[in-house]
């Protein structure tokens, strides 16, 4: 039995201090759901409109917020409903973050479909759940029931809880 254990201490190991590395990952992300229908505040240095495509622009520290979500980045464009009833999708870019309860992302970009209730960050993603982190090239958030999916170069790296 001790042989044993000498054997699996290097596994043990490599799982507790290595990188894994997959194509994609399903993980949950929030702390609780979100209401898609509740208004969308944003805050930003300036705003443009163009009433012929039907979009506004905010730049300079836009800040969203959604009931407990809050996105944040360098410029928003926002796409209205055709028939002009509210917001069909936010495109964020520069510096996206997106922080829901204790949980984080950062990425290059990020497309709100607010109908879909999804949200799908691109471009060097990095997420971050207490001491847990999980980096991808893709990451789509489903919002009405918290879950994600990570793809293309997942990477993280698991915690075993012990400090050996």
């Amino acid at each position: 039995m001790r042989h044993f254990i000498f054997l699996l201490l290097p596994l043990l190991y490599v799982l507790h201090a290595s990188p894994v590395a997959a194509q994609s990952a399903n993980v949950a992300f929030g702390a609780m759901t979100q209401d898609t229908g509740l208004p969308v505040e944003v805050t930003a240095d300036n705003l443009s409109v163009d009433n012929a495509t039907g979009t506004a622009v905010f730049e300079g520290n836009v800040l969203i917020s959604q009931g407990e979500m809050k996105l944040s980045a360098a410029q928003v464009k926002v796409v209205y409903r055709a028939d002009a009833e509210g917001i069909a999708q936010l495109e964020a870019t520069g510096g996206v973050l997106l922080v829901s309860g204790e949980d984080a992302a950062e990425a290059e970009r990020a497309d709100y479909d607010i109908d879909a209730g999804t949200l799908v960050m691109r471009g060097d993603v990095l997420m971050t759940q207490g001491p847990s982190a999980l980096s991808a090239q893709e990451m789509t958030v489903n919002l009405t029931d918290g879950t994600a999916q990570m793809s293309g170069g997942v990477k993280t790296i698991l915690q075993t809880g012990n400090d050996n």
